[in-house]
């Protein structure tokens, strides 16, 4: 199995990588056309918004409490009564988000004061900054929509992914991209706000996506007429397993958006720092991170209801093992390498060394959780294929109430970086909280040979920063050189990283075969 895992794990990742390389394209077109002022931070407020609400209703609350629900109904009902299944949920869900939706634009005024409420008082006050609650508000009423559009498509990704057909799932952010780049190069220029051209990308991404998967989607022979079934017996299981789920998969998504609410009051440029630093940040993640939480809760759910536990261990142990493999050394290089990366990356047009040198420190700050942030994407999948969404809730719960509490310490002295720690911090305790649980339930416990493997890639790790930082150019050297000099010299930093931990691993004894194997059970 878990050979299969790894292999439906690489075909995520590479769709993936294709998705996030043209994420970061359209980041550097967008720093280009914007850099990190006032525009800039209007949009990715904008942006956030529509997105926090897709990571609920689409791939993520939504998603954990569909999946397992479809793979009961898969193995246990005939053909005829999971297309009828499918069809109420798609009726039932399509039509509440859409009611979401009208009221979101219909009330993008309220919404632009509720989450940038540092912009809503300048205005009040005839404040110039009183400008962004303006332009926030209309582009609200542009990108808000995409909400709608992309949770059918989460629907549809999710179904695919059941049937373990990851690919076209996986390729579709690859639409929403090529969308934004297109606004901003042929639509953003012949506007008075450039903004508002990238807000209509987003608009029209989200039709391009659903667009694409129906044809994928009518070939399984579940493309469905949606019909209205709130009160059939599956789809209120999956609404009452959503509902706690809502508020478990949104910690981290309220977390950014409680940093955006205090980053209003910050100096001009903060929303835009962090939105970078996340960005690449997000690279990582979701090139590792989610594509393998992604495979593993079918898997897992499939597991749960034949009752095969040692299976369902073994995938939680191949999972922690892959995220460990992966996340440690991608969290070392990101610290290390933040500013080269961002400056590399976005340091021309409107974006400058200095937006660079900012948006390193949160980049280093958030670096510092991403093994964190990988770990809640595998240990909650332990609960949802199981069909427990309340016990993520409480934690998550916790957590998010820690991050207020962070926020309010550390934004004080450390500003926007402040934001930054306590996300990787709360996310840190969330991850905790759910391991510990697992392993009081004894669903999940890390074994002495797996604590072992760790600490190798651990070892392998300090070595590949050891040699980095004895490689590393002085700061000031970066934005002297041009750029075919700098992304040479970043190449061969990323190459040496790449070897020396290799070369690290090999010698601690990693091996392959390290990733394929049973756990310990008693």
């Amino acid at each position: 199995m878990s050979v299969k895992l790894l292999k439906s794990g690489i075909i995520v990742s590479s769709m993936t990588l294709l998705s996030r390389v043209l994420g970061l394209i359209r980041d550097m077109v967008v720093a280009n056309l914007m850099g990190a002022g006032a525009a800039a931070d209007v949009f990715f407020f904008a942006n956030k918004i529509p997105n926090f609400l897709r990571r609920l209703f689409a791939e993520g609350a939504f998603a954990q409490a569909f999946v397992p629900v479809l793979s009961e109904v898969q193995k246990k009902e005939d053909e005829q009564q999971l297309r009828l299944f499918i069809a109420r949920v798609a009726g039932t869900l399509g039509t509440f988000v859409l009611l979401v939706t009208l009221i979101g634009v219909i009330g993008s005024p309220v919404l632009a004061a509720l989450f940038g409420t540092g912009w809503f008082l300048a205005y009040l006050s005839d404040e110039p900054d009183g400008a962004k609650f303006e332009l926030a508000a209309l582009m609200l009423k542009i990108t808000f929509p995409y909400l709608f559009f992309i949770t059918l498509t989460g629907l549809s990704g999710a179904i695919l992914n059941t049937l373990n057909r990851f690919a076209v799932a996986a390729f579709t952010p690859v639409l929403l991209n090529v969308c934004i780049i297109s606004a901003a190069i042929w639509l953003s220029p012949r506007l008075d706000e450039p903004a508002l051209g990238l807000a209509w990308g987003v608009f029209f991404g989200g039709i391009v996506q659903l667009l694409f998967q129906l044809p994928f989607l009518r070939r399984t022979g579940l493309l469905v007429k949606p019909r209205w079934g709130w009160r059939d017996e599956k789809v209120s299981k999956v609404r009452r397993l959503m509902i706690p789920a809502l508020f478990g998969v949104s910690v981290s998504q309220i977390n950014l958006l409680l940093d955006t609410l205090i980053a209003s009051f910050l100096v001009t440029g903060s929303i835009s720092w962090l939105y970078y630093s996340d960005r690449l940040l997000e690279f990582p993640l979701g090139l590792f991170g989610i594509a393998i939480a992604t495979v593993i809760l079918p898997a897992l759910s499939r597991n749960h209801v034949s009752a095969h536990s040692h299976q369902f261990r073994a995938n939680m142990d191949w999972a922690l093992r892959m995220v460990c493999i992966l996340g440690i050394p991608a969290s070392a290089g990101l610290i290390v390498l933040a500013e080269p990366l961002l400056t590399v990356l976005f340091v021309r047009g409107e974006f400058g060394a200095n937006d660079a040198r900012m948006a390193s420190y949160s980049l280093m700050a958030y670096g510092s959780g991403l093994l964190s942030f990988m770990l809640v994407k595998v240990f909650a999948p332990g609960f949802f294929s199981r069909q427990d969404t309340r016990t993520p809730v409480r934690y998550g719960i916790w957590a998010m109430a820690s991050n207020m509490l962070f926020n309010i310490v550390l934004a004080i002295p450390f500003g926007y970086v402040g934001l930054a720690i306590a996300t990787a911090m709360s996310a840190t305790l969330n991850a905790f909280l759910l391991y510990q649980k697992l392993h009081r339930l004894d669903v999940y416990k890390v074994d002495a040979d797996s604590l072992w493997f760790i600490g190798r890639v651990m070892l392998a790790t300090a070595v590949m920063v050891g040699c980095l930082w004895a490689m590393m150019p002085a700061s000031g050297s970066w934005t002297a050189w041009t750029l075919g000099e700098q992304v040479s010299q970043l190449s061969i930093l990323i190459g040496l990283g790449v070897v020396s931990l290799a070369v690290a691993a090999v010698v601690l004894g990693i091996r392959p075969q390290d990733l394929n194997r049973q756990p310990n059970l008693p």
